[in-house]
């Protein structure tokens, strides 16, 4: 209450504080009959007792016709409430204020919707009026807690070792490959600025520079079009060390996690499990795997290999042929004939991977297309690899391998999601599972063209120490010093040690991804004088929020988000600008003939 005309929040009384006159700021949450009201704020609820005597009619009426949401000011005496009137659900349910004095200080129009964390709104309303919808309790928690964190991060970073937080630019220019940056014109006729997606280059930089230790908390920008769970605009927590390897940048994490992690989420133990790429890949289909549940993908091919089934011969004389499945526990019971069906259907759009279902029988026997191809030892083994138990239904998958893998894994996670809607407690909603994936690729091949390469994280990552040769020799296999922090199946962090040379750094850019170097000359430029190893990592903070908090989008933990098209619906941004404004940029807007038409009108 310090710089404030306040006595106290509308959150902190107690019995202690019975006899004491105080005056109160908040909002009208609720009024009953010209009895009482609860008046709101920030940290909690407070019941305010409306006077009926005749000398405080005023008030009465003030406070009896005050509009829900309008701002007041009540003074009164802190009293206890009657006896077997007591409200143990609120922290302030022991006692009730009294008022003697009010005043409105701005009276609420007729409200969009209620201000009730259970009152159900469509987004796109919250979105339009985000300053009501920044009154409900649980945006004000997010909004809170995520403060916290950030200040117990910086606390652990700068005090306790040694980062220095530097603010780097937001108009540079365009970064070759990676997502699509935002472009600001420049008055400079032809030439545009551009947002950075990160603060990547500046980092190094800083690094080259000598300041050892870098962070910021990083305001960051990309033009993914539609994406239901992105931002155009996000926050990193944005690190780089010089001097470091692989394992001194994990440390350095886990203990800034678990430095500042919230008391009321528990606790995380440290150090955090780590597995490959190439492992995320075949146990779970995915370099984001959630390991909170089992249903791992089982490689069958060597139980399968005898068998007379064409499908499966087929699938194993590729190079990269592969037989795989995933068990589904009592899947008999939870699952549907339409969710199997749903199921074979979202791999067969998605991933064009066929799948076969088998059923384990109560007498353990089993029931497939596939059964009377497969002998009595084939079926044994299979039960065997896969620990069938009776009502399991298992998922079996045959092709090459990366195909097999990323369908099944995409079929764990959607089958997780009909057993617990079916009432199958599979994953602890408490539970936090942090993994590090590390060991990436160095690149891939592009996805619109097969026989070109293009980095798998940035073109900036520094090859494994083992695989130097063959970046000159076969890049394709080069794995990259590239590491991922993933949080209950959801990337949260990624980084990598850096290219320190020149050299190799020209080499990657001009040879392997054929790209125009002299975009960043500056960056290896610097590079030839004197720059040390370095690497970093950053954090998505946006989504290690949202997941703290069990939120449903990470716009939820944002005060002013975009809308899914990334539209500001509140300010109705981006919006028009007159040809006036835009002549100083040199930038002439070609209008599509039915916009043309739309503005007349």
């Amino acid at each position: 209450n310090s710089f404030v005309t306040r006595t106290n929040t509308c959150g902190e009384l107690r019995a202690a504080h019975v006899g004491r006159k105080v005056t109160l700021y908040g909002w009208v949450q609720y009024q009953r009959q010209g009895l009482f009201l609860v008046l709101r704020d920030f940290q909690g609820l407070t019941q305010v007792i409306i006077p009926q005597d005749e000398a405080h009619s005023h008030v009465k009426e003030l406070l009896s016709n005050a509009p829900l949401e309008s701002v007041v000011r009540v003074t009164g005496t802190v009293s206890p409430r009657p006896q077997g009137q007591e409200n143990p659900k609120m922290p302030t349910g022991d006692i009730e204020v009294k008022a003697e004095t009010a005043e409105i200080l701005n009276s609420c129009k007729k409200l969009p919707f209620e201000i009730k964390d259970f009152i159900k709104k469509s987004e796109a309303l919250r979105m339009q009026y985000r300053y009501l919808d920044l009154r409900s309790s649980r945006l004000q928690w997010a909004l809170r807690l995520r403060s916290r964190v950030v200040m117990r991060m910086r606390e652990y970073l700068c005090n306790l070792h040694g980062f220095v937080d530097v603010e780097t630019p937001t108009l540079f220019k365009r970064t070759p490959g990676g997502a699509k940056e935002f472009l600001v014109p420049s008055r400079e006729a032809g030439k545009f600025y551009s947002l950075p997606q990160s603060p990547q280059q500046f980092k190094q930089l800083l690094m080259v520079g000598g300041l050892d230790r870098y962070f910021q908390v990083a305001r960051c920008y990309r033009d993914e079009g539609s994406r239901p769970d992105r931002q155009p605009e996000f926050t990193q927590i944005d690190i780089e060390m010089s001097f470091v390897d692989q394992a001194g940048i994990q440390r350095l994490i886990e203990g800034l996690l678990q430095h500042s992690w919230p008391e009321e989420r528990g606790s995380i133990v440290t150090p955090f499990p780590s597995m490959t790429y190439e492992e995320a890949l075949a146990e779970y289909g995915t370099d984001k795997p959630d390991t909170r549940f089992g249903m791992k993908i089982v490689d069958i091919s060597d139980v399968l290999r005898g068998s007379n089934i064409h499908f499966v011969q087929n699938a194993l004389s590729y190079p990269h042929g592969s037989i795989r499945a995933i068990c589904i526990p009592q899947g008999v019971r939870y699952l549907t004939n339409k969710d199997l069906g749903s199921l074979k259907e979202s791999a067969k759009s998605q991933f064009d991977q066929e799948i076969m279902e088998i059923i384990c029988r109560p007498d353990g026997s089993l029931k497939s297309l596939l059964t009377k191809f497969l002998s009595e030892k084939e079926q044994s083994e299979l039960i065997q690899a896969l620990n069938m138990q009776e009502g399991d239904v298992v998922l079996l998958a045959a092709g090459e391998h990366k195909q097999v893998c990323s369908a099944l894994g995409a079929l764990r996670l959607l089958s997780a999601n009909l057993l617990e809607a079916a009432g199958l407690a599979l994953r602890d909603p408490t539970a936090f599972h942090f993994l590090w994936v590390v060991d990436f690729p160095l690149f891939l091949p592009k996805a619109e063209n097969p026989t070109e390469l293009e980095s798998a994280h940035h073109p900036f990552t520094a090859p494994h120490p083992s695989d130097v040769s063959l970046l000159y020799s076969d890049p394709t296999k080069v794995r990259s010093q590239h590491y991922d922090l993933v949080l209950n199946g959801n990337e949260v962090g990624g980084g990598s040690i850096r290219i320190h040379s020149a050299e190799q750094q020209r080499f990657v850019l001009e040879k392997v991804l054929k790209e125009d170097s002299e975009v960043l000359s500056h960056l290896i430029e610097a590079l030839e004088f004197g720059a040390p190893p370095h690497g970093g990592i950053a954090l998505g903070l946006d989504r290690l929020i949202s997941l703290i908090v069990d939120a449903p989008s990470i716009r939820d933990v944002i005060a002013f988000p975009k809308s899914f098209r990334g539209r500001d619906l509140m300010g109705n941004a981006p919006d028009y600008v007159t040809p006036e404004e835009l002549e100083p940029y040199h930038i002439q807007v070609s209008w599509p003939l039915e916009e043309k038409e739309a503005k007349k009108n």
